[in-house]
This record gives C-alpha cells, structure tokens and sequence, in this order.
C-alpha cells in the first residue's frame, strides 16, 4: 500500500477516463492520473476518518479555477454523502478561504481542490481539520489505508441516488476581502507604517485572485494593476509557481523571461519593489525589486528579514529547512525573539506555532516562512475575537511585505549562500534518507568539504515530517553548513540543498552539489550512464 498524500495534499494530471477502485488507485500512485472515481473513494474514506476533534459529520469542500474541477468537487460529493456526511460548497475559492469556511460554517472537514502551483492539467485535493489546519502525516496514513481497504469491497450506488449525492446539502459563500479587512485592522498598527505610493503590477496566476483583488487593493490606496488576465491559462506563464528565490533578470533580458509579470515591469528605481505574485490557489507571494542593472525575486526570507527590522519584537518565527541559514542565526542571536527549523510544507509551520497561539484580542507576534513566499500568520476566529488561528494567505503576504519594507526599507538582509538542485526520475523511491545510499552521499559531502577546509561537529539527522530526509548539520571554517537530500512531496523529483551562514562557501560548492546530482542520475538510471 502507498500513502497517496504527499507534502501538501494529493496532486496528479486529470483523466476523466472511467476505471473501478483499484484502477483508481494505480492511476495516482503508478501515471500521477487524478481521476473522479479516485475523489469519489477520498470522499468515502474522509468520511469514514473524520478526525476527532470536532463534531457532527459536516464537511465543506471548495476548489480553484481549473477546468475540471467543479466534476471533481461533484465526485468528491458523492464520496462523503456514501459515508453519510453533509456536504456543503463554497464554490471557486483561494486556498487561505477554504481555511475561513471550515471556521465559519464550523465544519467537522475541509476539502480544496486544487494543484496550487502545478500546471493547469492538474487537480489534487487538500484536507483541512475542524480548526482549519492542514492534514498530518498521521492521518493521511489512515485514510489512505482506509481508501485501499474500501477499493476491495463490493459497493454499488444506484443511478438516482448517484445524481442526488453529487449535490451538496447547501451552500455557503465566503468574503475574502472582509476577511482581509478585519486582519489588516489588527496588523496595520504593528507596524505604524502606510502602503508604498508608486505603482505595482500584481500577477495572481489568473487564479480566483484575479477576479477581485486589484480592486479590493486599489480601495486601499495602492496604485496597482492585474497582468495575469492576458495568460493563456492558470499557472502558464504567470504567478509566483513560475519564479524562484535567488532569481534575477537585467532590463535586457526581461523580454527574454517568457513570465507576463517580468516581462511587463519598468523601472521606478534601485530598491523599489515593482511587482508580486500568487501561485494559481493564492496561498503564497513573492515580491519583486528593483536592482542596480535589473530585477530580482523578492523570497520569503527576505519578507521575514523586513518584518524583523521593521518590527523588533519578541517574534516566534518557524522557517522551513530550505530558508537561508543568515536569517535563522539572526534570529537565535536576538534574545527577544524564538526560532524554529521545520520540515517543508506550511502544515509545519503551524505545527511549530501552535502551542504559542494566545487567547488574546490583539495580534500575536508569530509568524512561519518558507522562503518560496508562504508566510503563515495568525488570523482572527470569525465568531472569536480572543481565538486565533494560523494560515498562509497570499494576499494578506503582500499586505505584510508592503507594510514591512515601507517601514524598514527595501534593504535586504546580508545572505547566506543557498543553493538547490533537483533529479527528476520515476526511480526516486530507491533513496529513503538511512540506507547505502544514504551513507554514500554523506561521505561524499564530507570528503569534499574536508578537502576544501575544516569541518567540525559533524551531526547526520532527520527530521520530523520528512520521513526520507537526510539532514546534514556541519560547521566549516567557522560557517554554520546544512546540506539535505529529501524526495519531493509535490513533484516526481529529488532535491538536494545545500546553505552556508555566510555568502561565499570558499570553494566550489556548486562541484560538490552537482557530484551528488550525477551520482542520484547513475544510481536511479543506470542503462542511461
């Protein structure tokens, strides 16, 4: 049996090609292939492994912009109404409202559809508790089993009752920008500081963010306009799932980018941020800034840094292991602020927050980041004014960053050097973190930093929440040094990273990262080297 969840939910190409249970199952874990049948056996098994917290058996579902999924969301329906549950829809929604509707309809579930920043032939599905957190491993464990236990059984649903059931009980809409409105209310003051006056562009990925958050921003006071309406289809083209952290681009070769945000940017001056952009579900935002001879992608750790100098607090900051290793030792040099290393994926974000969310009116001085631009920040209960719970929300990213570098300027932290590499190949289930290959790997690491300096207080680690990582701790001519080779949890892919504290390693370091990547290449595809 496979877990059919990966970091951040199910994603797989859709077919709407008919198949049984089984077939269902093979398609998403052999060919990637989500088809309805596979939302309409989640349903079943969701429904049948409703988390404990909670109560009744009401679930809501919502979904992105995709073409499909609207079928999708009417199979997922029928799943959990075969597990006798109650369903309700919040129609196309972004992610962070999938969030708010579990709260506000006071859900024992949560359901997005969505492939976030995948291409746009993709679906998936995430899965929210009753406190509109995301799934853990735990769970998805069981239902996962649940699902293979349920695709052996004999189950029929006649035609009419299969018509009915793909109905929700009712339906519910939700108002991201009021929900923006009172968080903007409570984190405004923090900073003491107004929205930047020049104008930006704003790429929302032509997912729901398109349709209504220029609009609502520009009521606001920002000078701002949409450029993703003109993108062939979500995530094409456009949105922060194209953009990656470290990147650049001079004035001659924004033509050249094929991205509609870069492409359509002019300069205002150095240190300027010119542009954001979501991902396709609207639960991430990356910035991008002005330099001396071009552009460059504004990440999560930079976003991190302005908060921190704009505001110095006594901040709790979780920041995932792929953020620069600058940032965390400046945050564990501050005796006022509290910092922690977490497995990738915002669901660990919040796992590290959570015990230090308060009961309190005002707004709590935590947030998580991963430097791909999801921010988790406290966010008011609908119905409580004291409860607070904790979520990514791309809009409400860039309300942050835009307040941030307005106060503590467009000034970026000194950085340590962060590199990352990828092996993409179906064969990635030969490398778990802990076996020969594993110790191959972290001999090489270490032979090549040994040749090149001295290397001190060795430690190999995993992780919680990354079953198949392996966490190399090191110092290296006083450096702080964090390499990890982990299997992707969204994309068919290994990835390696490499961080040093300081912004030049001293030697090759890029040698020793692409040695790993050819070794992963020979041992996953032998017959091709």
């Amino acid at each position: 049996m496979s877990n059919l969840f990966g970091t951040d939910g199910i994603r797989g190409r859709v077919s709407l090609d008919t198949c049984d249970d089984e077939g269902a199952l093979e398609c998403i874990v052999d060919g990637r292939m989500l088809t309805p049948q596979l939302m309409k056996l989640l349903g079943e098994a969701l429904g049948r492994c409703l988390p404990e917290e909670g109560e009744g058996s009401q679930v809501v579902i919502g979904w992105d912009d995709r073409p499909h999924n609207a079928t999708l969301a009417a199979w997922l329906t029928l799943g959990f109404h075969a597990s006798n549950c109650e369903v309700v829809h919040i129609g196309c929604v972004s992610t962070p409202m999938l969030h708010y509707g579990v709260l506000e309809t006071n859900s024992r579930l949560g359901c997005m559809i969505t492939a976030s920043h995948n291409p746009v032939e993709d679906s998936g599905i995430k899965v929210f508790d009753a406190h509109g957190r995301k799934s853990m491993p735990a769970y998805e464990t069981l239902v996962s089993e649940t699902a293979y236990s349920l695709a052996q059984e004999d189950r029929e649903i006649d035609e009419v009752d299969r018509k009915a059931w793909m109905k929700p009980d009712s339906e519910h809409s939700v108002n991201h920008a009021a929900w923006l409105e009172r968080r903007l209310a409570l984190l405004q003051p923090i900073f003491e500081s107004s929205f930047p006056s020049n104008a930006l562009l704003l790429d929302s990925s032509k997912g729901h963010a398109s349709h209504w958050l220029t609009t609502w921003l520009q009521k606001q006071g920002l000078s701002i306009e949409e450029v993703s309406q003109d993108a062939p289809a979500m995530n094409d083209g456009c949105g922060a799932g194209e953009l990656s952290p470290g990147q650049s681009w001079t004035w001659d070769e924004l033509n050249a980018s094929g991205h509609l945000l870069i492409q359509s940017l002019t300069t205002q001056g150095v240190g300027t941020l010119l542009g954001a952009a979501l991902d396709g579900d609207g639960d991430r935002c990356l910035l991008v800034r002005e330099t001396n001879d071009g552009v460059e992608v504004v990440d999560g750790d930079d976003i991190a840094d302005a908060v921190l100098r704009a505001c110095p607090k006594a901040w709790k900051v979780a920041a995932s292991i792929e953020s620069n290793l600058k940032l965390l030792s400046n945050i564990e040099e501050d005796a006022n602020m509290q910092g922690f290393e977490t497995a990738v994926g915002d669901r660990w974000l919040s796992h590290a927050l959570a015990p230090y969310v308060p009961h309190q009116e005002q707004q709590p001085l935590l947030f998580g980041i991963e430097d791909s631009g999801h921010i988790v920040l406290p966010s008011p209960h609908p119905s409580d004014a004291n409860h607070w719970s904790l979520v990514g929300d791309g809009a409400m990213t860039l309300l942050l960053a835009l307040l941030a570098f307005e106060s503590a300027g467009t000034d970026s932290m000194r950085k340590g050097w962060k590199k990352r590499l990828s092996v993409k190949n179906p064969n990635r289930w030969m490398w778990d973190g802990r076996n020969e290959l594993a110790d191959t790997v972290e001999g090489m690491v270490r032979t090549h930093l040994e040749l090149a300096g001295d290397v001190g207080n060795w430690q190999r680690m995993g992780l919680e929440g990354e079953s198949n990582l392996m966490l190399i701790r090191c110092q290296f001519n006083g450096m702080d040094v964090s390499f990890g080779l982990r299997n992707s949890g969204t994309q068919e892919k290994t990835s390696i990273s490499l961080r040093f504290s300081e912004p030049e390693p001293g030697f090759d370091a890029m040698l020793l990262m692409r040695s790993v990547q050819n070794l992963l290449l020979r041992t996953f595809n032998p017959v091709a080297y």
